[in-house]
């Protein structure tokens, strides 16, 4: 007997509980993970001290780690003064074992496939994501197929390899990648572990919310910025708050604000009541270039509940304020993440935020993975 069900995220039916659906077989939407045993909250991450955090995972003999989260939270005090903040902080993401926040989705993800006895799999993924599901698979004995755009960074690339997983490169935009990735579930009849669909990603990454939770307990921030590309982030930290405050620990959750580069912006389109329409278009930020995310209506919820807003930047502000994170603060932080810092600026000067609001931004990547800064 399950203490959680797999339930479709529009229509409400229920799925088995495993990893044999990664979209409702009634309507084609998104999935999600709903625990219908308030008595038993499933195996713990490991380390972990905090609040109960739900989990689908039954026994924590299936918990593959590899030491994730627990990132440190520290304050921008120069990065701060320039953009007119007393109070910024960052959460260093980038110092999970893989180099991005990716690895507490895939913790999870490849936790729940480990304890389903499931031996391969295939990914998608614009490199971060890649590269975690390499490491974890490898970790937990199950062969992986990644599939990734051609162009992706080589340094992620690389990561993907010398894991061990099996490299599919994919030509042309991001979606081609997903496209192929499903065309070969179908061929082999090879679990699709997707960071981008699986609901179990999302019940990893909401541990961000609850370490924020530990780590501000005497100040939450009033404000959390956001790089978005597919939203997993996002929405794992709107669930983690959520649950904190269904259990009493949290009185108001942050303003969750979604940032998306200008060449990228199917979100912030949506949401603004803005033209936009997928073109040849190329952004910096691969880790938030998808141009049809399937969380869209999700993430648009989100926004709304939280009152957060919905923004897009320059690539020459992302590269700007990659620049200058390294430089006040001696963080270097990929492409994605320098596009929360440009959208963080643009909501100061907004009047969104204020100067003495409390704000906090996650480094969602490690600026090695990437290309260097122009």
């Amino acid at each position: 007997m399950t203490h959680f069900q797999v339930t479709c995220s529009n229509c409400n039916a229920i799925l088995p509980s495993d990893m044999t659906n990664f979209i409702c077989n009634v309507c084609a939407s998104t999935l999600e993970v709903i625990y219908t045993d308030t008595n038993y909250v499933g195996a713990q991450p490991p380390r972990w001290g905090g609040p109960n955090i739900p989990t689908p995972i039954h026994n924590i003999d299936s918990y593959i780690s590899l030491g994730e989260g627990d990132t440190p939270l520290i304050p921008l005090p120069r990065l701060g003064e320039f953009l007119g903040l007393s109070h910024l902080s960052a959460k260093l993401e980038f110092l999970n074992p893989t180099g991005s926040y990716k690895d507490r989705g895939t913790a999870m993800m490849i936790s729940v496939a480990h304890e389903l006895g499931v031996e391969e799999i295939i990914e998608d993924s614009s490199g971060n994501a890649g590269a975690s599901v390499s490491a974890y698979s490898a970790r937990a004995g199950i062969k992986a197929h990644i599939f990734a755009p051609k162009n992706a960074p080589k340094a992620k690339i690389a990561q993907i390899i010398v894991y061990g997983a099996e490299p599919h490169l994919i030509p042309g935009p991001r979606e081609s990648t997903t496209t192929a990735a499903l065309n070969y579930v179908n061929l082999k009849n090879i679990t699709y572990a997707s960071h981008n669909f699986s609901p179990f990603f999302v019940e990893g990454t909401k541990s961000f919310a609850y370490e924020v939770f530990m780590q501000m307990e005497n100040r939450m921030p009033d404000h959390i910025v956001i790089p978005v590309g597919n939203g997993s982030l996002y929405l794992g930290a709107w669930k983690g708050f959520m649950e904190l405050k269904e259990k009493g620990h949290l009185e108001k959750i942050p303003k969750l604000h979604c940032i998306q580069a200008q060449a990228v912006m199917p979100i912030v389109a949506e949401f603004n009541g803005l033209d936009w329409v997928p073109g040849n278009d190329v952004t910096v930020a691969g880790g938030i270039s998808s141009t049809d995310p399937p969380h869209k209506k999700a993430i648009i919820n989100v926004l709304r509940h939280s009152t957060g807003a919905a923004m897009s930047v320059q690539e020459s502000a992302i590269i700007f304020h990659q620049k200058k994170l390294a430089d006040l603060e001696g963080i270097y932080a990929e492409p994605t993440s320098a596009a929360a810092f440009a959208g963080l600026s643009e909501l100061v000067k907004s009047g969104c935020i204020g100067p003495e609001d409390h704000v906090l931004l996650p480094v969602t990547g490690f600026g090695l993975k990437d290309s260097p800064p122009i």
